[in-house]
C-alpha cells in the first residue's frame, strides 16, 4: 500500500498530504470547525479570520456563533463584531438579541446600536419592547382631596403606559408618572365647585389631568389613558372646619367675657374700698364736730341759745328721716349725748 502510494505520489507528495492532514487537524482543533460549519449551513456565515480573532481574544466563539445564528435566522441584522463588542462591554447580549427579535416581529424600529445602548444604560430592553407591544398598566395609591364645597373625595386611578424607546435612556420611571397623576387629581378635585360634578362624570378628572399637564414629558413612557377605577365620598371637611372655627371663636369670646367680668369685679372691689375709705373720712370729720362746738363755746363764738337751735335742727332732721324711712345717722346721736354731757 505504501509502495503503491509512493509510486503514485512520490515521497514529497506523501509528505505534503501528511502535512495537509496535520494542518487541517490543527485548524479543526484551534478554530472549532464545527462552529464554522454549523453557522454556514444555518445561513449565518462566519469567516475563519473571525474565528481566529475570537480564539486569540479568548472569547467563547461557540456562544457568539449561537447568538449570531439566532439573530440572523430571525431576520435581525447584526454583526459578529457588534455581538463581540457588547460582550466585552459586559452587556447582556442574550437580552438584547431577544429584544431585537421581538421588535422585528412586531415591526418596531429598533437598531442593534440603540438596543445595546439601552442595555448598557441599565434598563431592561426586553421588558421595554414587551411594554411597547403590550402596554403596561399601573395603579396609583388612594388620593384624597377636598372640593370647594368642603366634601372630601378619595380617588384611585389606573394608568396605561407604553414604552418610548427614544426617551428610555435618561427618562424618568413609573414613580414620576404616578406622582404627577396624583398631583393632577388633587388639583382637579380642589378646583371643582361641587363634588357631585365629579361623581357624575369621573372622566373629568382624567381628561383634566391629561390636558392640563404634560405628564409623560421627560419620562420613558407615553401615557395612553388614565382611567378612574375608584372614587369614594369622605367627610365634610368644610363643615368640620366651620365647627372648629366656631368652637375657637366661642372659646375666645368666653375668654374675653371672663376677662371683662374679672375687670368689673376688680373695679367693684376698688369702688367698695374707696367707699369705705370715704366713710372713714366722714366718720373722722363727724368726730371733730363736738370738739369744734366746745372750742366755739370757749372762744365765745356761739352761746347756749345758738347751741339749742342747732340741736333743734338736728332733731328735726332726724325726725324727717325717720318719717321718710331713710336710715338715721348712727354717729350723730352719741355725739349729741356727749355734747349734752359736756
Amino acid at each position: 500500500m505504501f509502495n503503491l502510494m509512493l509510486s503514485e505520489f512520490g515521497l514529497w507528495g506523501i509528505v505534503a498530504i501528511l502535512l495537509g492532514l496535520v494542518v487541517l487537524g490543527f485548524l479543526a482543533a484551534f478554530l472549532n470547525v464545527g462552529v464554522w460549519f454549523r453557522a454556514l449551513i444555518s445561513g449565518a456565515h462566519i469567516s475563519f479570520l473571525t474565528l481566529i480573532r475570537l480564539k486569540i481574544k479568548k472569547m467563547d466563539s461557540r456562544a457568539i456563533a449561537d447568538f449570531y445564528i439566532k439573530a440572523r435566522k430571525s431576520g435581525v441584522k447584526i454583526t459578529v463584531i457588534q455581538i463581540e463588542n457588547h460582550i466585552q462591554a459586559h452587556g447582556n447580549i442574550d437580552v438584547v438579541i431577544d429584544a431585537l427579535i421581538a421588535a422585528h416581529n412586531a415591526q418596531i424600529a429598533l437598531t442593534p446600536e440603540i438596543a445595546m445602548a439601552i442595555d448598557l444604560a441599565g434598563r431592561n430592553i426586553r421588558d421595554a419592547i414587551k411594554h411597547c407591544i403590550t402596554p403596561k398598566v399601573i395603579e396609583t395609591m388612594k388620593v384624597t382631596a377636598v372640593a370647594k364645597n368642603g366634601i372630601e373625595l378619595t380617588v384611585r386611578a389606573k394608568i396605561t403606559l407604553r414604552t418610548n424607546l427614544k426617551r428610555i435612556i435618561g427618562g424618568a420611571l413609573e414613580e414620576t408618572i404616578i406622582a404627577r397623576v396624583c398631583e393632577g387629581i388633587v388639583t382637579t378635585i380642589g378646583n371643582a365647585d361641587n363634588h357631585n360634578d365629579l361623581l357624575e362624570s369621573p372622566d373629568r378628572i382624567s381628561k383634566t389631568v391629561l390636558v392640563n399637564r404634560s405628564i409623560s414629558s421627560d419620562t420613558a413612557f407615553d401615557i395612553l389613558s388614565i382611567d378612574i377605577s375608584e372614587i369614594d365620598v369622605g367627610r365634610n371637611i368644610g363643615a368640620e372646619l366651620a365647627i372648629d372655627q366656631a368652637e375657637a371663636t366661642k372659646y375666645i369670646s368666653q375668654a374675653d367675657a371672663e376677662k371683662r367680668r374679672s375687670d368689673a369685679l376688680a373695679a367693684e372691689q376698688e369702688m367698695r374700698a374707696l367707699t369705705q375709705q370715704m366713710r372713714a373720712k366722714v366718720v373722722e370729720a363727724e368726730s371733730m364736730v363736738p370738739y369744734a362746738i366746745a372750742d366755739a363755746f370757749q372762744k365765745g363764738n356761739i352761746d347756749v341759745k345758738d347751741y339749742y337751735k342747732l340741736q333743734n335742727v338736728l332733731s328735726d332732721t332726724e325726725m324727717r328721716k325717720a318719717i321718710g324711712g331713710a336710715p338715721t345717722s348712727d354717729s350723730v346721736t352719741p355725739q349729741k349725748k356727749k355734747t349734752r354731757l359736756s
